[in-house]
């Protein structure tokens, strides 16, 4: 049973051209399901059978976390790494078909002038192995990693060596930061902020999300540690701590706070129903507790699990002897708050989406966005932009995105979060010049080039998926999967 690589990633062999991914992990051990000389098919490519050992062996060779695996979906998991895997075997083809190789000089060479493993200003073969040592590798396969590495180098080299960037290209990279751009904008926030949500709105979303609105209350006990009571002194002196050693051994043993506190004849205090703004359940705040002890006390995580504290130079017995969670009322501020903020920003995605859909299908004009404005009372304000760091109204990467903008276009720029919404229509643009002779021209050169041999790696990308039919054995990934 097959599927087509297309299926299981858009794109891997992208992957591969910017950069093989290493996983941050550590395998920890599937290999029982696939031991004893297994050599099911996971996927071929062309005519080439990749086995389930060989993957599996390729997982095993991955730096894996075993707590960290288990929190990932499956399949992304493995959709990732067998994608990275198939990205390298096809690479690993079309790079065997170019003729480049490394030769045992050139791989002796490229170690030898990695200062990762100098000592001294020189090469140390003790650093060498102890690098090995410590990243739990061994050399063939360290050794093996870096020829495929340097042939990758090499390869996509030759793709893109003696490109010569046309000028227009260079000017294009330049135009997009040093323009000045006359604008005009609707600035979204006041046309949010009017949108009250509905006393029923409110509700539904509170009912949908009761557990997360939940208040700790805890009820504390805690006695002061003073050289007084257990040493009979008024020093902090050497008999003081090492009797609070004691104190704190038996309690890491495993006596209890009545017991330690008995023993010791400290003088207990307990405050019933706390949460972490100091208050009772009556909203009356705790006074006769200073912050930084309560703020020590709180943060105990366990019930019955007395610690010794140290609060503004004096020692303290301290437990949590319960804990309550409690649901929030739905009058309560910091929920209110909350819900009004999650469904302001459920409008800013529906409202925005609708208006980017208007703009796309050409709806959403000049004439149109000012009405916009005059029905929503808002500002249709006009703007000079002179360059990026013009940063009175707009950041510098929204600035970047009005100068993509062409004349007579309407876009709509926000951040990540849509706390910052705007409509901006480009009224008029001045380009400006760039020359050979200018301080900027080899900063812009390159950055055209980049942009150039993206295209390029993308170009090769895609051909390489045509060119190479690959295919995925479904059972035996999902056997794989279930192996975790």
């Amino acid at each position: 049973m097959s599927t087509s690589i297309g299926k299981l990633s858009k794109s891997f062999f992208i992957k591969l051209l910017v950069g093989i991914i290493i996983l941050p992990f550590v395998f920890w051990g599937m290999g029982d399901v696939f031991r004893g000389g297994n050599q099911n098919v996971i996927a071929t490519i062309d005519s080439k059978k990749v086995s389930t050992q060989e993957f599996v062996n390729y997982f095993g060779r991955l730096n894996l976390d075993e707590e960290k695996i288990k929190n990932l979906p499956k399949t992304d998991l493995m959709e990732k790494v067998l994608s990275e895997y198939i990205g390298r075997k096809v690479m690993a083809l079309e790079i065997e078909k170019s003729g480049i190789t490394i030769n045992d000089k050139s791989l002796r060479d490229i170690i030898k002038n990695d200062k990762l493993f100098f000592k001294d200003n020189k090469f140390s073969r003790t650093e060498y192995e102890k690098f090995l040592l410590n990243s739990n590798v061994t050399a063939p396969a360290f050794e093996q990693n870096i020829v495929e590495q340097e042939s990758r180098r090499q390869f996509l080299s030759f793709l893109a060596g003696g490109i010569t960037i046309p000028n227009i290209l260079i000017e294009n990279e330049f135009n997009k930061e040093n323009q000045t751009k006359t604008i005009k904008y609707i600035n979204l926030e006041k046309y949010y902020s009017s949108k009250k949500p509905s006393q029923k709105k409110i509700k539904e979303l509170y009912d949908k999300n009761k557990n997360i609105f939940i208040e700790e209350f805890k009820s504390v006990q805690y006695a002061e540690i003073n050289p007084q009571i257990i040493s009979g002194n008024t020093e902090y002196d050497k008999a003081f701590f090492k009797q609070l050693d004691t104190l704190e051994n038996k309690v890491l043993d495993g006596q209890s706070f009545e017991e330690a506190s008995k023993e010791n004849n400290l003088k207990i205090i307990k405050i019933k129903s706390i949460n972490g703004s100091k208050k009772d359940k009556s909203d009356k705040k705790i006074k006769d507790l200073s912050d930084n002890l309560f703020k020590k006390i709180f943060t105990i995580k366990n019930e019955k699990s007395p610690e010794v504290l140290k609060v503004d130079g004096k020692y303290f017995l301290a437990e949590i002897e319960s804990i309550e969670r409690v649901n929030k009322p739905m009058d309560d501020s910091d929920v209110l708050k909350t819900i009004k903020a999650q469904i302001n920003f459920q409008n800013k995605i529906k409202n925005n989406s609708s208006i980017i859909k208007d703009i796309s299908m050409g709806g959403f004009d000049e004439a149109k966005m000012e009405k916009f404005a005059n029905d929503n009372n808002l500002d249709l304000k006009e703007y000079k932009i002179l360059n990026l760091k013009q940063n009175e109204i707009f950041t510098e990467g929204f600035i970047k995105r009005i100068f993509l903008t062409k004349d007579g276009e309407i876009d709509l720029i926000t951040d990540s979060t849509l706390t910052k919404n705007f409509l901006i229509l480009a009224v008029k643009t001045q380009y400006k010049k760039i020359t050979k002779n200018s301080n900027e021209f080899e900063q812009y050169e390159a950055k055209a080039r980049l942009n150039l041999v993206n295209k390029i790696y993308r170009t090769f990308d895609e051909n390489l998926n045509k060119k190479y039919k690959v295919e995925l054995n479904k059972r035996t990934i999902d056997r794989v999967k279930n192996s975790f």
